[in-house]
């Protein structure tokens, strides 16, 4: 298992297979890159179906144990099913979608080996919906979640960005995942960095104080400083589990990153929030992506605490000790 000088090591990547999307989300910053997402049809820019499986087949050489397949909307790469179906034995395999294609082809994926799921659910209301994702699919992201659950997919996880335009909906999707089994609610904080909005931003320690006064029960994940409340609903006959994701200023965090990303043109990237680490796999020989793995993993840094670190007023800058080294973020 390769490990970088913080002693971090790698046991999961993160895979995305395409920058397209059928849908247009205001906060998204696909994968850190920015909105570089093109049109529908295949693009020759992606990495092919031999591409993904042949760096996976690498990455499980060094133990990585697990992987996220990831857009813009992988589903739309029409060889999904074959990818997971010859993704290594050992490693898990869970996917991020918006859950529209999921109907008709959710049993498959598990058939393929599909292990878990995220959709993307960011309001219970259409028209709020339709604002948010610029996308009248609401009704079938609703029929994608009960095609998922339908297919044993478990857990079945809502992701939801909270930010001025979604902050008003915690409380009901709280509700949602308490009333139906199966689900899981995770909570993402906004990136105004990564969508150059931060008039958009929510205080996120505030959904934290008012999940805690809801919770029957608070778990503390030490690892990345995240914390795990168990919701009741109103009738006391059901339960929910929300989780926060919040790595915005979060040292714990970015400490405990185990992950590498890789973006769909086949570029290994070590730290969400940069794109000056950016490593080619060349032509995609073997040798070539142990090494460019083996680099990129050496040369990770945590984002926050180290590559950026807190001045004497408290405000965050990039650390001396890389201005020169690389390009910036």
């Amino acid at each position: 298992m390769l490990a970088d000088e913080f002693g971090r090591e790698v046991t999961g990547v993160r895979v995305s297979l395409t920058d397209r999307c059928n849908f247009d989300c205001v906060y998204c910053h696909n994968e850190g890159l920015g909105d570089t997402r093109g049109p529908m049809d295949p693009q020759d820019d992606e990495m092919s179906t031999d591409d993904v499986v042949r760096f996976l087949e690498v990455a499980a050489e060094f133990d990585v144990d697990a992987v996220k397949f990831t857009g813009g909307e992988p589903m739309l790469r029409e060889d999904l099913a074959e990818i997971i179906e010859r993704t290594p034995d050992q490693m898990e395999v869970s996917l991020t979608t918006n859950g529209t294609f999921l109907p008709g082809r959710a049993e498959a994926l598990v058939d393929a080996g599909l292990e878990r799921v995220n959709v993307s659910q960011d309001a219970l209301d259409p028209k709020d919906f339709a604002e948010i994702t610029k996308s009248g699919a609401y009704e079938k992201v609703i029929e994608g979640v009960k095609a998922a659950l339908e297919a044993g997919l478990d857990p079945v996880k809502l992701n939801m960005v909270v930010f001025e335009h979604t902050a008003g909906y915690v409380p009901r999707m709280v509700d949602h995942v308490a009333e139906n089994e199966g689900l899981q609610l995770q909570l993402i904080e906004y990136m105004p960095e990564l969508t150059g909005k931060p008039e958009w931003n929510v205080d996120i320690e505030r959904v934290h104080g008012w999940l805690a006064e809801q919770a029957d029960e608070i778990e503390h994940r030490e690892m990345h400083d995240r914390k795990r409340y168990w919701v009741s609903n109103d009738d006391g006959d059901g339960r929910g589990m929300v989780e926060i994701v919040d790595p915005v200023e979060n040292p714990t965090f970015c400490a405990n990153c185990h992950r590498v990303r890789v973006t769909h043109e086949g570029y290994l990237k070590g730290c969400l929030n940069r794109n000056d680490d950016l490593k080619s796999m060349g032509e995609m020989s073997k040798p070539e992506i142990r090494e460019a793995f083996r680099e990129v993993v050496a040369n990770r840094v945590p984002y926050y605490g180290e590559y950026m670190i807190q001045n004497a007023d408290g405000e965050w800058e990039l650390n001396d000790k890389y201005i020169g080294e690389y390009a910036g973020i």
